[in-house]
């Protein structure tokens, strides 16, 4: 069974983090494409450092607005930053409109607000957006822009970092890098071999000696890339100063832990939250529960304080934090009962960060390894409602910067398993009116990687929105029908599995008019991995992954209308070491039942069983094209509503 979750891209002219870089902006000397939105004709982002670690960093940009949608992308400019060490200066934003004349965006539509998601966090109000509001916009217009940061006095400093990518994508059509350095500083830059190389130039003597290098990026120049070029593990331009892992873990080292005794409140709440649990196992997750529940998550990217931790009292007392500061209390709670808690920075989407120059920009996750070794796991604590022990299956056999006191190893690897078996359970109760209206009960019940999906979702959507999300779980298991009804048990009640019911019905479920009807088994479509494509290097085959072992349980039975006689489908067996499935349809008193069970016993299939997988993926597929024939005998077809000739009705799911 497959969860469906869609993520829709956005085209922003934002300003980012300290961590990022702006996205790129399309070029003047070559004709905007009609597919282009917008096209940014040309950007120019030019970035100095001083040697205590403060820069300035300017961003040009000219854009040809080519359609309506342009004109929605670039109807507002936002720009993210913390005022605590950053200050953001919009200089210029100028308008020439394709029938003539210019206009200047007034200071008035400059606005300077905290980001939205500290709305009802005061302690963060220094992370904010400022943006401009551009009136005035038609496609066939030229949007100039100039955006200036200047930072100073980051927690960081005086080490500093950057990293820059060339667009791809055709969106800029010329495109400049520039960076001013010290050079009494020793700084890495790193350009990947199969981009633009920098001009160097050398100035100045002594303190005040200086290197300026410059990129120059025209995509059509590009072509004879290769594809596997393109895909780098590495951005195209990296600087640091960080020598090593090693010297970047002890700076954050000294950000992210609290240091000394917990305060008294602190050590009081410990003591009221362990109050007669002796096992270190349980004293865990006692903190782990009270952290992850209690101390709301404040869902800002990491490193958006610059790495820097609230006053442990200040955050119980407060009720919520970054996932850098509930790490923090977590670690002034628990550490004097159950050893030292240390944090997991973790990129979910890049592969081994070891291998890149040392800086702190490629992480989007923190987690916490906890214990002595005999108590060693990870824990999320920003999820709220993850049970114990339980990392988000996008995190798995991620290697983690481990940051914290006594860390024996630096790299660690994220563990690939659950706290408990993964279950998964659909029971079914529908009814089939005589005029071809199905209505049904469906209940889920969960444990595993799709149970953390769907307690976030439902925990962070309204009570009269789970409705809708209940309509995305329904379609996403080929149900057709609307959902009328929906309910869940509590997210916070971890201990239990999660379970979903919803009502849902779907008017013309069939047709009786059509012979024969034909009805798939009302049952969710079953997920199994397909075959692998062939492997574009030429190389040996790879295994087939299977996941995380997932036990799928699915019965259904359905109600007909009396005088209705039913042909029922073969059930299917199939048996491997690494899986098996089984499925059954009867009918008894007008009842239909159909069941099936499917069981990942392994996590990956051996390259040369392919074919042996080939089977047994084949026989699944097979199986859940199966129909049930209906047939009744008081049916007539009326002359207002002729029966369709060409085309039998296949049911409510997913052919």
């Amino acid at each position: 069974m497959q969860l469906v979750f869609v993520a829709f891209a956005l085209l922003s002219a934002g300003w980012p983090s300290r961590a990022q870089e702006p996205a790129p902006a399309p070029a003047t000397d070559k004709p905007a494409t009609p597919e282009t939105p917008a096209q940014i004709e040309l950007l120019e982002t030019k970035v100095r450092f001083d040697s205590n670690g403060d820069s300035r960093k300017e961003v040009h940009a000219r854009v040809r607005i080519n359609s309506e949608l342009g004109v929605r992308q670039f109807s507002r400019l936002t720009f993210d930053f913390n005022r605590s060490y950053e200050q953001v200066e919009i200089p210029l934003v100028h308008i020439t409109h394709k029938s003539g004349g210019s206009a200047d965006i007034l200071p008035s539509a400059i606005t300077d607000q905290p980001n939205s998601a500290v709305t009802d966090a005061p302690a963060y109000q220094d992370v904010r957006v400022k943006s401009v509001r551009i009136l005035g916009l038609e496609p066939g217009d030229i949007l100039e822009y100039r955006v200036i940061t200047n930072t100073s006095h980051y927690p960081l400093a005086p080490d500093f970092w950057l990293y820059h990518s060339f667009d791809r994508t055709g969106v800029v059509s010329r495109e400049s890098f520039e960076l001013d350095l010290p050079s009494s500083r020793a700084v890495q830059v790193r350009t990947a071999p199969a981009s633009p190389q920098p001009t160097i130039e050398k100035s100045g003597e002594g303190d005040a000696a200086r290197a300026a290098y410059s990129w120059k990026w025209t995509p059509e120049k590009e072509e004879t890339r290769s594809k596997e070029s393109t895909t780098a593990t590495e951005p195209d331009v990296v600087l640091t100063t960080f020598s090593t892992w090693q010297q970047l873990a002890d700076r954050l080292k000294m950000l992210l832990e609290p240091f000394g005794d917990p305060p008294k409140d602190v050590s009081a709440k410990a003591g009221e939250i362990l109050r007669g649990i002796t096992r270190p196992d349980d004293r865990i997750t006692a903190i782990y529960t009270f952290v992850s529940q209690k101390i709301r998550t404040v869902d800002l990217p990491v490193g958006s304080t610059g790495y820097r931790i609230r006053d442990v009292s200040e955050i119980l007392s407060s009720g919520y934090g970054t996932p850098e500061d509930k790490h923090a209390l977590f670690a002034a709670l628990g550490n004097a009962f159950f050893g030292p808690a240390r944090a997991g920075l973790v990129s979910s989407s890049a592969p081994d960060l070891s291998q890149w120059a040392p800086r702190p920009d490629g992480f989007d996750h923190l987690l916490t390894l906890t214990g002595y070794p005999s108590t060693n796991f990870w824990l999320d604590l920003n999820l709220e409602v993850a049970p114990p022990r339980m990392i988000p299956s996008q995190l798995w056999k991620k290697r983690a910067l481990v940051v914290g006191p006594a860390v024996s190893s630096l790299w660690r690897e994220v563990d690939e398993s659950l706290p408990f078996a993964a279950l998964q359970t659909v029971r079914i109760n529908a009814t089939l009116a005589p005029d071809g209206t199905l209505n049904a009960k469906v209940k889920y019940s969960m444990r595993g990687d799709n149970e953390l999906l769907l307690r976030v979702a439902f925990h962070q959507s309204p009570r009269d929105k789970w409705k809708d999300v209940a309509q995305l779980l329904a379609l996403s298991d080929g149900f057709r029908g609307k959902v009328i009804s929906a309910s869940a048990s509590d997210p916070y009640a971890t201990k239990q599995p999660f379970t979903v019911e919803y009502e849902i019905t779907q008017p013309k479920f069939v047709d009786w008019s059509n012979k024969p009807v034909r009805i798939p088994p009302f049952l969710p479509l079953l997920g199994i991995p397909d075959l692998p494509g062939p492997s574009e290097t030429g190389g040996a085959a790879s295994p087939i992954e299977l996941g995380t072992p997932l036990e799928v349980d699915t019965r259904s039975t359905l109600r007909l209308p009396a005088g209705t006689s039913v042909e029922v489908p073969t059930g299917t067996v199939v048996d491997r070491d690494y899986a098996t499935f089984a499925s059954r349809y009867n009918t008894q008193a007008g009842v239909i039942t159909a069941t099936r069970h499917l069981n990942f016993l392994h996590r990956q299939v051996p390259a040369d069983r392919t074919r042996d997988y080939a089977a047994f993926l084949h026989a699944v597929q097979t199986d859940q094209a199966q129909r049930f024939t209906l047939s009744r005998s008081d049916t007539t077809t009326t002359p207002q509503q002729p029966a369709p000739k060409t085309k039998p009705a296949t049911g409510g799911l997913l052919p």
